[in-house]
């Protein structure tokens, strides 16, 4: 598994968000995800959204993935 592909599967998910995916060893990995689609939901829902694009990934080669997840506007480099 791949940082790369993770972070389609989110962009592709919810359109708009900024996203960055960190991970070296191809099973836990961390993300960014910057999204308006956010606004008014609570951080567990923000996450199931997030969760829902990566579903089969979370079954099959995703072992542990650690989210921050806002509606607020950022600038991810």
């Amino acid at each position: 598994m791949d940082t790369r592909t993770i972070q389609n599967l989110i962009e592709q998910g919810l359109p708009g968000a900024q996203v960055r995916v960190a991970g070296d060893d191809g099973v836990h990995f961390e993300a960014l995800v910057v999204s308006a689609a956010f606004a008014g939901c609570l951080p567990i829902k923000r996450q199931r959204m997030v969760y829902t694009e990566l579903a089969d990934l979370m079954e099959h080669g995703i072992h542990a993935l650690s989210m921050d997840v806002s509606a607020k506007q950022s600038q991810i480099k």
